[in-house]
């Protein structure tokens, strides 16, 4: 039996961590949005034909957030499998069953062929593939923040969130081809099944990526990623889990509202084809590239805090822009993604700091999965129930609830020492 203490470590420039890093990242947020596009496109007319366009669409995106509700318990069963097995074992598992539940998808039956049977055994690999993305969990970067050179730590923090817009324009580059390539009757019936079989393919890259991370020197002393006990992580570190989950809840708010929600918006209501949204994210994807970067400069230069407030009072003034979705969808849609880049950039990175070295392993996973289940799993069914219940502009309460709790958040971390914890004045 071999644990990770007890690996031989290899050396490995930052470079070639960094390449590794944001490889696995983005084949991990490529099958994140690949599941995220078709749950708007296909799922709906596939899985709950019987039913009106908006209440199939709401039904869809009521099985979207299985997956993040089963993150935790995902993350939870992989502790258990590293503290028998090692983690190098526990990430294999763990991708092996996201792989295979996201190619189960892809060849799964509509409605017409098996009736109420395929909707449910759709939530039911839903909910697999939310058990391997908890499971596949491998705190990096914590690791990259260990090793990045004072004043360098946002920079390096933001690394694996490159993965985000990279990601998602690889995903939306490929419903952009077999849209436009395909037939509506063809994209339906087996065109978009391509894209899930495609995520199999780049599951193993990651697969190797991430046994190649669990064994590269960073140039630091490593933090060996053991998992802390439950209780005495909640009594000892409940105020860094509370702060660390609901600080970057804007930016997890934002991530649904600028991706899934207007390619629903345009095909339930607006009169634009599904290509020309495509392409207008794609182009709010590349500029998200860049801001994300940004997000790490300004946040070394000026602290996270900082960076988060300032992407905090954007969100309301971009809320007002939601309108445009009707007439200029590129308004809300770039300003979006670009804004996404700057908030969702130090979005993993604020936790790790802020737990001691013993419990800075799980804290930080239950923190981001929390983070993901408040402000991004119901984003798109909230969004699209407040748009066909009140009207689109009702749709950005949701977006601006997740301002309002980071900013009132970032307050009480200005009044109160209370909630300073193990960490530096600009973290």
């Amino acid at each position: 039996m071999t644990n990770v203490e007890t690996r031989k470590i290899h050396s490995a420039t930052i470079d070639e961590v960094i390449t590794t890093v944001i490889m696995a990242r983005v084949t991990d947020y490529f099958g994140f949005f690949v599941y995220a596009i078709a749950s708007a496109l296909v799922f709906p007319r596939l899985f709950f034909p019987t039913f009106d366009p908006v209440t199939g669409m709401l039904l869809s995106f009521a099985i979207f957030p299985l997956a993040f509700l089963a993150r935790p318990f995902g993350s939870a069963l992989g502790n258990y499998v590293q503290s028998r097995v090692g983690q190098a074992v526990r990430i294999t598992i763990a991708l092996m069953i996201l792989g295979s539940s996201t190619v189960a998808i892809g060849l799964l039956p509509g409605y017409e062929s098996i009736g109420w049977v395929a909707p449910v055994v759709l939530s039911g690999l839903r909910i697999a593939q939310g058990i391997g993305l908890g499971g596949a969990w491998d705190g990096i970067t914590a690791q990259l923040q260990n090793a990045a050179p004072d004043g360098r730590k946002g920079l390096y923090g933001m690394v694996p969130q490159l993965g985000g817009p990279i990601g998602f324009c690889v995903a939306a580059s490929l419903f952009y081809v077999l849209t436009g390539f395909l037939t509506d009757k063809e994209f339906i019936e087996y065109g978009w099944r391509f894209a899930f079989f495609g995520v199999m393919a780049v599951n193993v890259v990651s697969l190797f990526a991430r046994l190649r991370l669990l064994t590269a020197d960073f140039g630091a002393e490593r933090l060996e990623p053991k998992p802390a006990p439950l209780g005495p992580l909640i009594r000892e570190q409940w105020k860094p889990i509370v702060i660390s989950t609901f600080m970057p809840l804007a930016s997890y708010a934002l991530l649904h509202m600028v991706t899934v929600f207007p390619l629903a918006y345009a095909l339930l209501y607006a009169e634009y084809q599904i290509s020309y949204i495509l392409v207008l994210q794609l182009i709010g994807g590349v500029l998200s590239v860049f801001s994300t970067i940004a997000s790490g400069v300004l946040s070394d230069r000026y602290g996270r805090p900082k960076t988060l407030g300032l992407c905090t009072l954007l969100i309301p003034l971009l809320c007002l822009t939601i309108f445009t979705l009707d007439d200029y969808p590129w308004i809300f849609i770039i300003c979006g993604f670009i804004l996404l880049g700057l908030a969702h950039g130090q979005s993993s990175a604020i936790a790790p700091a802020r737990f001691k070295p013993e419990f800075r392993f799980s804290g930080t996973a239950i923190s981001i999965n929390l983070s993901w289940i408040f402000g991004a799993a119901f984003a798109p069914l909230v969004g699209l129930a407040l748009t066909a219940w009140f009207g689109l502009g009702a749709s950005a309460i949701y977006l601006l609830s997740g301002a309002i709790v980071t900013g009132y958040v970032l307050y009480l971390r200005y009044k109160f020492s209370a909630f300073r914890f193990n960490r530096k004045p600009t973290e």
